[in-house]
């Protein structure tokens, strides 16, 4: 039986095949004899029985009754590689979050970037981001509600108009480029943006890169890509984070035009 020398040369076996780790959370979930393992992981007999046999040599399976099966050192060794899996995705998910923010000039305080629960956009969900803002337009109904944003699309507009209905407030703060395409294309929201008491847009002269967003005691950062598409969503109630976006609305606020001047101007 051979010992891996305080877990580094287990844990390098494990993470050096994807096959290894298939087979081992394969048999997290099931025992299974080598016929069956070659079926749910899609590798041939010898390339499984090989396997098997590393396994075994680290205690990590036994077999039984012609079937293998994970023993508690397989269980505890796979569930910390999938808590590492888990821990690596999300440091790389903040890390881009931090980048994205960092490459426009946010200033957002970096040890705030653990600070709240992060929506990522990805391959298999490219609208994530979108719409968990959109979700959360939806949910500030009734309430106060203040944001920037680079963008304005159909699905934000109806959101924030359902909002309206139901008793909220909007505040909203976008760039001159987006002005001239909301005129365009999404006419009766600037109309209602124009007309409607409860909803105040103002138009900043410098265009906004990343968005920030804030309903009762939620506050939510927005990174963006290189093609304006929002890849990220930090949405938190640590006090930290709350204050960097009261203060970031705040000045956004301070420097922009009100809508209705822009209108008459353009």
């Amino acid at each position: 039986m051979r010992s891996d020398e305080d877990g580094h040369g287990g844990a390098q076996y494990l993470a050096g095949s994807p096959v290894r780790v298939a087979m081992l959370r394969a048999l997290r979930e099931d025992p299974r004899r080598p016929a069956g393992l070659t079926a749910a992981v899609d590798a041939t007999r010898t390339t499984v029985q090989r396997i098997l046999s590393g396994f075994r040599e680290r205690d990590w399976v036994v077999k039984r009754d012609g079937a293998y099966r994970v023993t508690p050192t397989g269980k505890r060794v796979h569930d910390a590689y999938e808590a590492l899996l888990d821990e690596v995705e999300l440091a790389e998910r903040r890390g881009r979050f931090a980048a994205d923010l960092e490459r426009v000039g946010a200033d957002f305080p970096t040890e705030a970037v653990d600070a709240g629960e992060l929506t990522v956009t990805t391959d298999r969900n490219p609208l994530a981001a979108v719409d968990r803002l959109t979700e959360l337009l939806r949910e500030g109904a009734g309430s106060t509600i203040r944001a920037v944003s680079p963008i304005v699309i159909q699905q934000f507009n109806e959101a924030a108009a359902g909002a309206l209905d139901d008793g909220a407030s909007v505040t909203l703060v976008i760039d001159r480029d987006v002005v001239e395409e909301s005129i365009s294309t999404f006419g009766p929201a600037t109309d209602r943006a124009l007309q409607d008491d409860d909803a105040v847009v103002y138009v900043s002269p410098e265009p906004i890169r990343y968005g920030v967003f804030r309903y009762d005691d939620i506050a939510c950062v927005t990174a963006y890509d290189r093609r304006n598409n929002p890849r990220c969503v930090l949405e938190s109630t640590d006090q930290m984070v709350v204050d960097w976006v009261d203060e970031r609305l705040e000045s956004f606020i301070a420097e922009a035009d009100p809508l209705a001047s822009v209108v008459e101007r353009a």
